[in-house]
């Protein structure tokens, strides 16, 4: 077996790069413009896509709050409603009646829920008796009602009381029933624009 010196070897495989042989070279395929054009457009839908995406979000969040505020308020009214219930007295009387105090039992939660409210229990009376003695006796309606309230644990200092006697009768009529709806205490929101909220 004949052996070729290494030297050789080396130098044939020498000569045979210089005679023609070519480096292996790697072809980098080139995109077509078809394609290109394709992932830009697949690109460009992506994004409106995502965009939709982002503003059908946004709306159906703003469609929430607007539902959200609307409840919000729908809420604060009956609310209002239920501070703003009146209670009414016997003949010549100042104290709570039992369905009247189911009636202030009702405004309690709404002021414990509601720190800031401030109110103003306004007494009346009706049309019988002097001037002197309806405001007076208006002024002991009135303080019966925050008294009541205060007793379930609502701050005086919230509270504020008027008399207006007979000036400002609900009913102009001159029998019992309008005397009945004349005797009274009212109760007003003090609070300016005051959204009331439900614990």
């Amino acid at each position: 077996m004949t052996r070729i010196p290494l030297l050789v070897l080396a130098g044939l495989v020498a000569a045979a790069a210089s005679h023609g042989a070519h480096p292996l070279t790697v072809a980098t395929p080139q995109p077509n413009a078809d394609s290109l054009a394709a992932a830009q457009r697949a690109h460009a839908e992506s994004l409106q896509a995502a965009a939709r995406a982002r503003a059908d979000e946004e709306r159906l969040a703003e469609a929430h709050r607007a539902d959200s505020l609307a409840a919000l308020n729908r809420t604060s009214e009956i609310l209002k409603q239920t501070v703003a219930e009146k209670i009414h007295f016997a003949f010549d009387k100042a104290y709570i009646r039992p369905g009247d105090a189911e009636t202030l039992d009702r405004k309690i939660p709404v002021l414990q829920a509601n720190p800031a409210l401030r109110i103003e229990v306004a007494g009346n009376c009706d049309e019988r008796g002097s001037d002197e003695y309806n405001l007076a006796l208006g002024n002991r309606r009135a303080l019966a009602a925050k008294q009541y309230l205060v007793n379930h644990g609502i701050d005086g200092s919230r509270v504020t009381t008027v008399s207006y006697g007979k000036e400002r009768p609900l009913d102009p009529g001159h029998n019992e029933e309008a005397w009945a709806r004349n005797r009274n205490d009212q109760f007003d929101i003090l609070t300016a624009n005051v959204v009331l909220r439900q614990r």
